[in-house]
């Protein structure tokens, strides 16, 4: 497959504050979206530094000798794990890496994905995200009182119409622009 047919792949944003339920809805949709027909891959964002390695294991041992890859197969499924110290990976950096799907669902990367889904639970005490972020188009949650009106509104319940939105607005990234 092309570098550019990997960037056409339909994504979907899913963002919302920290505690607000989006793992849960990930987890509720992926079942569904799967009934109607679809692939579905996922792209979760964290600014927390992770390592999924464990020290001692012979995985995390080539990664501190200085490999910049390292690749982890077993029967049922492989990880590889990438070091880039430079700067972090771009939305389209991981894109070029996943195998084409119906649609990546992408948690996080709110400035990339131009349709963008808010999980809102005003019990946060938090400010909602479409105050400020513009690619936010719908918001799924269990009060709208403070929403607009020009984004749709789904209860953080409806999984099926939230699905539904899903598959009818996900969309490739914007074309980058050549440099």
């Amino acid at each position: 497959m092309l570098i550019q047919e990997l960037l056409q792949q339909p994504v979907f944003g899913l963002v919302g504050r920290s505690g607000s339920g989006k793992t849960h809805l990930v987890a509720r949709l992926l079942p569904v979206l799967k009934d109607m027909g679809l692939s579905v891959s996922t792209i979760k964002h964290t600014h927390h530094h992770i390592d999924i390695d464990k020290p001692g294991k012979d995985s995390f041992i080539h990664r501190q000798a200085g490999a910049q890859e390292v690749m982890l197969a077993t029967p049922d499924r492989w990880v590889l794990q990438h070091s880039q110290v430079i700067s972090p990976p771009t939305l389209p950096d991981l894109l070029l890496r996943m195998a084409p799907a119906d649609v990546i669902l992408v948690e996080g990367f709110h400035a990339s994905v131009p349709t963008t889904l808010e999980v809102y639970r005003p019990e946060v005490g938090k400010d909602p995200l479409f105050l400020t972020q513009k690619t936010i188009t719908a918001i799924a949650s269990p009060d709208f009182s403070s929403a607009p009106p020009t984004l749709k509104h789904f209860d953080l319940d409806d999984t099926r119409a939230i699905a539904e939105y899903i598959r009818s607005s996900a969309s490739p990234l914007p074309a980058l622009k050549a440099e």
